[in-house]
Parts: structure tokens; sequence; C-alpha cells
């Protein structure tokens, strides 16, 4: 039986020499102190609405009731949503008001609530969670991220989240220090991704819409198609390739600071992306879109 009280004081003495996530700041949030991602201890909602443009397993007919935090504890030279994760854009909410969201949201017949970027305020979101469930809250919950997790930190998510849906961004730490300031994101990425299918196993899918498992994305980089091959394979080494469900995404374009590095000047080519999408098939992939 998960004693969720228990996981979220967790949480939130975690927050206080703060390693929710793998770069470990030690900074205590609760004294205002920032770290790697600047966040103060509770979210900041940039933004939330009904979203249609998602896989479409998770906006389904009637949306995906789609909640974005502003900053992140990554720092990638193309991200396509920069104005939202390098500022402190939004509105602060605390647990209850966030939980008052989520249930807000549900009202409008989405079929889910999906957390945009997460991990840095993942005590306070959590707590908001566990409120939102005691109050009704009934339609799937996605932890939506960029794939840089602390196992310590995921193992305190289990019975509160329904469907993870992390990146997987790189194979290579070199590669992931240069382009996202995440330091071994390879390494920490596959330990959190196994410990997500443990907790909620693969992707279950009801009337053409996830209610529960894991959903992995990965975004196809131009000029790094050997990066690509590499988070497949490391994929496969830890969970059997039959069971995981990924999008290979193609959406790529130069954003942010991308233009200061080379590759990264120009769009995914169709014969890049059509390639990988081909070798994720023949490893035995289930593809969604």
């Amino acid at each position: 039986m998960v004693n969720f009280i228990e996981n979220i004081n967790s949480l939130y003495d975690i927050s206080k020499n703060c390693h929710l996530c793998p770069h470990s700041c030690g900074v205590n949030r609760f004294e205002n102190e920032v770290g790697f991602c600047y966040a103060p201890l509770h979210p900041y909602v940039a933004d939330y609405l009904v979203h249609f443009y998602e896989e479409s397993v998770v906006s389904g007919s009637n949306g995906s009731g789609t909640i974005f935090f502003s900053r992140c504890n990554m720092k990638c030279l193309y991200c396509q949503n920069y104005e939202i994760s390098t500022e402190l854009s939004g509105q602060m909410y605390v647990p209850d008001a966030l939980a008052d969201l989520m249930l807000s949201m549900q009202g409008k017949n989405v079929h889910n609530i999906n957390l945009v970027s997460p991990t840095h305020n993942i005590a306070s979101i959590a707590e908001a969670i566990y409120i939102a469930k005691g109050k009704g809250l009934g339609v799937p919950v996605i932890y939506n991220s960029g794939g840089y997790e602390s196992l310590s930190t995921i193992k305190l998510l289990e019975g509160l989240i329904d469907v993870y849906m992390p990146d997987f961004k790189y194979a290579d730490s070199e590669l992931s220090m240069k382009l996202s300031k995440a330091r071994d994101y390879p390494f920490y990425a596959a330990v959190a991704i196994k410990k997500m299918f443990e907790q909620v196993g693969s992707l279950k899918i009801v009337n053409n819409v996830v209610v529960s498992g894991v959903l992995i994305r990965h975004l196809v980089l131009p000029g790094f198609i050997d990066n690509s091959l590499n988070v497949l394979y490391l994929i496969r080494d830890i969970i059997k390739p039959q069971k995981v469900y990924i999008n290979i995404m193609d959406q790529y374009h130069p954003a942010y600071k991308a233009n200061t590095f080379k590759k990264l000047a120009r769009r995914v080519s169709l014969e890049e992306y059509n390639y990988i999408v081909g070798k994720a098939k023949t490893l035995g992939f289930n593809i969604v879109k």
C-alpha cells in the first residue's frame, strides 16, 4: 500500500536540499534559494488549455487537459518552447489552487490531465494531484517530461501518475551536456524510464485513448542520426521493444539558440526521419503518432 502523504512529505524534504532532479543543486527551495532551474518551490503555470495536437492517443476526440509549467531542469539550445522554459511566466499556483485547476479542466470533458515539465516543481505538483484525486479527479494524470529524472523522485510518484510520457533525447553524455546542459542524461533517463515501466507498465489504450503506461518520445535532430539510433538501442536494452510505445518526432526546427550550433541550423530531412522510423520498426517498437 502506497503512503501518499509520506511520499509527498519526502518530496518536500528533498526540496530542502534539492535533488529532485539529477542536477542535485542542494539549494533550500523553502528559503527561496534557486538552483539550475531557477524555479521557486511552487510552480508557475505559464498556460493551460484543452490540447488537440498531442499524440492521437493522448488528445483523442475531446482533447488533453494540458498544463504548461514555467522553467525547466534542462537548457536545450534548440528548445521549441523557450519562452516558457527560460522565463518565470504566468501565475504561481499553490497545491490547492492547482488541484482546483485540474478539476476545472476535467470539467471540460478532457481525456486526461497533461503536466508539461513538472520535474522541477514536482513536490508541490504531487500534493496537488493527491488533493485533486481526493476531490474526484478521475481522468488519467500524465507526467510529460524531458526525461532527465532522478530515480528517487520517480519512486515517490508511484500511484499518483497514470501515464509517463518522457523524452529520451540522447545516448551520448557529451552531446547531452553540449546541447542541454544535462550531464549523464543517458544514464539517468534509462534508469528513470525503467522504473516508470515497473510502476505503470506498457501503454494501455482504451477506446483509442491512453489510460495508463509509458509513452516515450524521441525528437530526431538534424545531423545526429547516430544519436537517434543509439537511443533506440539503449531503450531496447532496458525494455523489450514489443512493450515500448514510442513517438519518433519530426517537428524539429531551429529555435532559441539553435543557430549557435552548426548542425542544428536546419530542419530534419525526410530521409533522416524515415530512416530512424524504419529502424525503430525493425527493432520491434510500437510506433505512435
